[in-house]
């Protein structure tokens, strides 16, 4: 249950870090996230870490758990079904990004009405100086715009600041490092209230290595796009599968008319038989279209009427607008 606060500084804040192999860095994060918000509660949820994570984390002041489902994903869900709060900090534990930050995005969300606030790294460029990592950020931005709509700019930040409202009624289906990709279309299919917010991104702390791999990952999350493209806008979907399947219709079919219409007989009958096959494929996935696109809309409905059950912080809301 969201629990509503009749005074702005009396709102329940939690700090969630999910992490793998964090020994070097996690004391220095929980320590300034107690400076920046020292009324919060910070969870620290292990990934199977094989080094002393958890145990320093708990020295800390953390609030420690465990989850053994490898993966962000599995970790974010667990965390989300577990913990209750009126706001929910995500973050990571590798030092990268600034709690200094963190009261800024909270005071956004809070001020306007928001549902999630995404911090937008200024300087994606010097993750832990790997070149692929950048050069991903910007390829698959360019993507998600091209296959969703625009409004985010950085969807693999790590840095989030969630209302209760949005996180009791998110279905948090990834496992891995998509589940940034799925924050972001859930938040634009069901058109929730966001913005991003500029925050500082730096180096990761020594000792501290970067769990993604740049092509492991990096397939993972375009796969993680076309399933989600294929669930929540399947007409585009499949009209582009249908415009690929009457191209080759056209290609392979086009010889056989021409030759048809200059001899008066077609002797090339398996490459007319491919073209017919492709024009019949176009019309079925036209069709599958059509009706996966009915289905989609009565899935957006549900989770519409998922999130209109948790009830705002309204209160909240208006002892900051004072």
């Amino acid at each position: 249950n969201c629990l509503i606060m009749i005074d702005n500084s009396d709102a329940q804040v939690a700090v969630l870090f999910p992490c793998y192999n964090e020994e070097h860095a996690i004391a220095g994060v929980i320590m300034s996230y107690k400076q920046a918000l020292p009324k919060v509660k910070i969870y620290v949820y292990d990934n199977n870490s094989s080094d002393r994570t958890a145990e320093i984390a708990a020295e800390t002041g953390a609030i420690v758990r465990t989850e053994i489902r490898q993966g962000k994903g599995n970790v974010v869900r667990q965390m989300f079904s577990d913990i209750d709060a009126d706001i929910y900090v995500l973050a990571d534990g590798d030092g990268t990004y600034s709690a200094d930050d963190a009261q800024k995005l909270i005071s956004t969300l809070q001020q306007n009405q928001l549902d999630m606030v995404v911090g937008r790294r200024k300087d994606i460029h010097v993750d832990a100086g790997r070149v692929g990592h950048a050069a991903g950020n910007t390829i698959f931005n360019f993507l998600f715009r091209l296959m969703f709509t625009e409004g985010f700019t950085d969807i693999f930040s790590g840095y989030h600041v969630f209302s209760c409202r949005f996180v009791k009624s998110f279905p948090a289906l990834s496992t891995g490092f998509e589940i940034e990709t799925e924050l972001s279309v859930h938040t634009l299919i069901l058109k929730l209230p966001f913005t991003e917010v500029e925050v500082s991104y730096g180096q990761r702390i020594e000792g501290s290595l970067s769990k993604l791999s740049t092509f492991r990952d990096g397939i993972k999350i375009f796969y993680a796009f076309v399933l989600l493209m294929k669930e929540v806008n399947p007409f585009v979907f499949f009209n582009y599968m249908a415009l690929w399947a009457l191209a080759l219709s056209i290609w392979f079919g086009f010889p056989v008319i021409a030759e048809y219409f200059k001899d008066g007989y077609v002797t090339q009958i398996p490459r007319w038989i491919l073209s017919v096959g492709m024009l019949t494929a176009t019309f079925v996935m036209f069709v599958v279209g059509l009706i996966l696109d009915s289905v989609a809309r009565g899935r957006t409905e549900q989770k519409r009427i998922a999130y209109l059950a948790v009830p705002p912080n309204n209160r909240i809301f208006e002892k900051a607008e004072n």
